[in-house]
């Protein structure tokens, strides 16, 4: 089984990319982990935010595969505490089929069809930060769940 994390919009800060990659590479050591990118829409400014949403939402559907569990980081999710989430994470590599899909959207999030394909929605914080800044914060998160579940020393109570 393999984990995505699929996310509209490409990382452009250099340090972003560098930390992302790091945590990529690490989380790859326990479980199969990729991010894959949906490209940003052009020419957005003659399209409502309704509009950008449901192109986006085409792109991600096609990104989408039959079988795939899919985790949208919305700020209306459930929230976890790390040891929670990797308990939780767990339990989704048990008995997920094919792939455990995670989706960050677009600077105006999901369209209906979005949330209506998910199984399942997930919180990072109360707080808003940046696509680029939660892309970091998520696989660091993804690869602190996996040393959690190893009994490994990175993470502390």
């Amino acid at each position: 089984m393999k984990t995505i994390l699929l996310a509209v919009g490409r990382t452009v800060q250099p340090y972003y990319v560098a930390a992302i990659n790091e945590y990529v590479e690490r989380t790859k050591h326990y479980i199969p982990f990729a991010v894959e990118i949906i490209p940003e829409l052009k020419n957005t400014k003659n399209l409502t935010e309704e509009q950008q949403k449901e192109r986006e939402a085409d792109l991600i559907l096609k990104a989408l595969q039959p079988g795939d569990t899919v985790v949208l980081l919305d700020e209306h999710g459930k929230e976890f505490r790390s040891v929670e989430f990797a308990s939780w994470m767990e339990r989704k590599l048990s008995t997920t089929g094919k792939r455990l899909v995670f989706v960050i959207g677009g600077p105006y999030g999901f369209s209906p069809r979005i949330y209506q394909t998910a199984q399942e929605k997930i919180s990072l914080s109360k707080m808003t930060f940046s696509h680029q800044m939660i892309r970091m914060i998520f696989v660091e998160q993804i690869y602190r769940a996996m040393t959690i579940l190893r009994g490994e020393p990175y993470h502390h109570e």
